[in-house]
């Protein structure tokens, strides 16, 4: 049975992804399968089980299977239900032979053996027993046996219904709270993902257990879109795929039955169809909810006393008291939002739908007569706009009073790195920085206070967030695309000259801080300066930080780092000096004028040092640096290895030879670790003091506090030339990229006058294990000297760039063009 059981799966999955293709309708593939299921699993049960355990045993579907929504690849649910738990040999060895049999014929089966009882009970942690058999259906065996199961369930169900509902919420809270509770992931999971398939399952779900039609909430259209999609991504992948990568994307669009064959196009209906299906479960889960409040509740419920003439707050949402009004009163949606903004409260669903119907109106209202300055500056000054904002959005109404939005509505630039919609990443630069009050996290507390320092001009930084990346999508530089829509809105609002500058300089500039901090030597005195020449004002520095901070924030929930926020703060602080004039007492590579009073061991170590040493390293930092010289003259090198602000940093000291910053940093990737930043400093006395600053992704360090000597020792004997890195880099992974589209082209670029004292070269490539060692190892070869290293990666793209000296001056155009060629080649795997 088996072999030709599974031939014909084949065959027929096979049929059914030609005809899909085609047509692109899912629910004749769905059933079709779960008929092709039924047979064999119903041939394997009458062979094994229903012979050897006889009457007191019934075969049930549950689940999506039971509701014969049995996608071309997804798990195959079964009961088996018994009237006693099967403990012996030989009834575990039949139901052994039952499930091989069906695993031979080419399914995955997922299945469990319960009593009655065990059904019909509330067990804690496997709640999803009690969902699926919301789904049962008799394959085969008892149907005594099965009717005493549905008559006990049904009275089951009556009593524990309020808490069922109330698990059930609980649930669907907790999975969206795991994608952030949003749809506008670039690469969803249409399963799981809020607006996705378990969405759907839920509102039919709560449906069930309420007695009413679930299934007739949501538009059969949005229902077809999505079983289309997730069916499309089970044949390409031909296993359970529920992720929509970039190159499914891509994949679907082009598919014979895409009315949208631009993938740009597609992800916006896809995010159109996701927005309907979450709106529709957050108004089930919220329904469901409202169940679980006693009257006693209702009536103590504090944020009731919220309530105006205009707006009723009942079970934490707002209403509005005289809905006709809208059509007469154009400033109550402005009020609204204000209301919102200012209690951090969403509107009922009744009242977005309200807000919904009215948008066209409202278009024509606002076209000529927008809402003026006053209103974005009373709107973004309260505790909770962006919350309000997010209200604003799935009515339509922010396009509306800022037409400019559109163009970035569902928006979908992909790069990797980010992880949202251009308009998600948006909403979510807002949060971040309404979120930094009131912070508790030693490292967020500077910028919490630099946001408290900027109350009287914060809104005009959170209104240039919402216009930062307005320019997207339309094939030009977006901060320059961005600056020519905003100067035109900022005119139809009537906002005045100063304000508009500063809004304009910050939409403008919103890049600079980010790109300094991966491509410049802030050590440098030049690059301070131009940075702060490019601020003009503390004031608009102050603002610039804390906009980079929220749109580093944004970009993906990882992407500010202990490292990289304490490298942005060290960059506004050092910018902030140079304005307000005290940088000069740091200038100049006399250590007495840095330090003070030095030890004579620190003075000989610090002669011929550059005055970026003195600039970027404190008094006790050279002497702990005098320490190691004194042991690398006696041991050839000697290692300090530290935890700081979430990244570790080792400094080893010893007499500076050819390679030796290229062997460090292949000794440090060789343990899986990465690199942030290096820097090499050369004394008179032929010592060199490295120090590389690198995460450790694995914990390895803090996991293992031996591999820490290991490091060390392997460190110096690395430095004294005692062990080949090329042997310890053999055996560290490579890491894949996600897909085809992952790939990034390699890019040296060469700048003479980025630095007084250095040129600088910035790479562009593939990240890989020891790329850093490479890139090093080919400076090295050219006879140059690398006096900073600055290292970034986004994804599996690594952005490295190199401050380079030839015997203490710059490179000329032919050695730059040499080295260029030289770290091409060196980006080559």
């Amino acid at each position: 049975m088996t072999t030709a059981a599974k031939q014909r799966c084949n065959e027929e999955l096979s049929a059914w992804s030609a005809r899909f293709l085609q047509g692109g309708q899912a629910e004749p593939a769905l059933k079709d399968r779960t008929r092709l299921v039924d047979e064999i699993v119903q041939e394997a049960f009458a062979r094994t089980l229903a012979q050897a355990w006889g009457d007191g045993v019934s075969l049930l579907a549950v689940g999506g299977y039971g509701r014969r929504e049995l996608f071309p690849y997804s798990d195959v649910d079964l009961l088996l239900l018994v009237r006693r738990t099967p403990d012996t040999a030989a009834s575990k060895a039949h139901l052994s032979e039952f499930l091989r049999m069906v695993w031979d014929s080419g399914l995955r089966v997922s299945h469990s053996v319960r009593t009655v009882e065990e059904c019909c009970a509330l067990h804690e942690g496997n709640f999803e027993l009690t969902v699926s058999l919301l789904d049962q259906r008799l394959l085969g065996g008892d149907h005594g046996l099965h009717e005493a199961l549905r008559e006990r369930f049904r009275k089951f169900l009556a009593v524990e219904r309020r808490e069922l509902l109330k698990r059930m919420c609980r649930m669907t809270r907790v999975r969206h709270g795991r994608f952030q509770e949003t749809i506008f992931r670039l690469e969803p999971d249409v399963k799981e993902a809020p607006g996705g398939m378990r969405d759907l399952q839920t509102i039919h779900w709560l449906g069930l257990l309420k007695e009413e039609d679930g299934d007739g909430a949501v538009d059969p259209r949005h229902r077809a879109f999505l079983g289309s999609v997730r069916c499309f991504l089970h044949f390409k992948a031909g296993r359970d795929q529920n992720l929509l990568s970039f190159e499914a994307q891509d994949e679907i669009a082009a598919a014979p039955f895409s009315p949208w064959h631009d993938p740009a196009h597609w992800m916006r209906a896809y995010y159109r169809n996701a927005s309907h299906i979450f709106k529709s479960v957050q108004s089930k889960v919220e329904a469901a909810e409202a169940l679980d409040r006693t009257l006693l509740a209702n009536f103590r419920d504090w944020r009731s006393r919220l309530s105006n003439s205009e707006f009723t707050v009942s079970r934490d949402m707002v209403f509005l008291r005289n809905p006709g009004e809208l059509e007469a009163d154009r400033e109550l949606p402005l009020r609204l939002f204000l209301f919102l903004a200012r209690h951090g409260l969403p509107p009922a669903r009744e009242t977005e739908q309200r807000l919904v119907d009215h948008v066209m109106t409202w278009s024509r209202l606002f076209r000529d007569k927008p809402p003026q300055g006053e209103f974005w500056r009373e709107f973004l000054n309260l505790p909770h706009a962006s919350r309000a904002l997010r209200a604003m959005r799935s009515t339509g109404f922010l396009a509306v009073i800022l037409p400019e939005w559109e163009r970035i509505d569902h928006l979908v630039v992909r790069d990797f790195y980010h992880q949202y919609t251009v308009d998600e990443h948006t909403n979510v630069t807002l949060e971040i920085l309404e979120g930094l009050k009131g912070t508790k996290e030693a490292a967020e507390k500077p910028f919490a206070e630099l946001l408290e320092e900027s109350l009287e001009d914060g809104w005009l930084m959170k209104l240039a967030l919402l216009m930062h990346d307005i320019g997207k999508g339309s094939g030009r530089d977006h901060s320059e695309e961005a600056v020519r829509l905003a100067e035109k809105f900022l005119k139809r609002i009537g906002m005045g000259e100063l304000d508009s500058g500063r809004v304009l300089f910050l939409i403008e500039k919103h890049l600079s801080l980010s790109a300094a901090l991966q491509s410049k030597d802030l050590a440098d005195p030049s690059a301070t300066a131009a940075l702060a020449e490019e601020m003009m004002t503390v004031e608009q520095l102050r603002l610039l930080t804390l906009l980079t901070y929220a749109d580093i924030s944004a970009v993906n929930p990882s992407a500010m780092t202990p490292w990289r926020m304490e490298q942005l703060w060290s960059a506004y602080r050092v910018v902030y000096r140079q304005l307000t004039g005290s940088l000069t007492s740091a200038e100049g590579a006399d250590p007495h004028k840095a330090f003070g009073e030095v030890k004579p061991a620190t003075a000989e170590f610090l002669e011929g040092l550059p005055q970026r040493y003195m600039w970027t390293h404190t008094a006790a930092e050279a002497d702990t640096h005098a320490g190691l010289y004194d042991g690398a003259k006696e041991r050839g090198a000697e290692v300090r290895l530290e935890r700081r602000s979430g990244a570790w940093k080792v400094t080893l000291v010893a007499p500076d030879r050819p390679f030796l910053l290229a062997s460090i940093a292949g000794t440090i990737s060789s343990f899986g670790l990465n690199i942030l930043k290096a820097e090499a400093f050369a004394n008179r006395h032929g010592f060199v003091a490295d120090s590389f600053a690198f995460t450790d992704p694995n914990r390895s360090l803090d996991l293992n506090p031996p591999e820490q000597e290991r490091l060390r020792d392997l460190l110096k004997r690395v430095a004294v030339g005692q062990l080949r890195v090329e042997d310890l880099l053999k055996h560290r992974p490579v890491k894949p990229p996600p897909s085809r589209l992952g790939a990034v082209e390699a890019t040296v670029s060469v700048d003479s006058e980025a630095s007084t004292l250095a040129t600088v070269l910035e790479v562009v490539a593939q990240d890989r294990p020891g790329l850093l060692y490479h890139l090093a190892s080919a400076i090295s070869r050219a006879n140059c000297n690398i006096e900073v290293v600055l290292v970034d990666t986004e994804a599996h793209k690594a952005l490295d760039v190199f401050h380079v000296t030839q015997d203490g001056r710059k490179l000329s155009e032919e050695e730059a063009e040499k080295l260029r060629l030289a770290l091409l080649a060196a980006c080559r795997p």
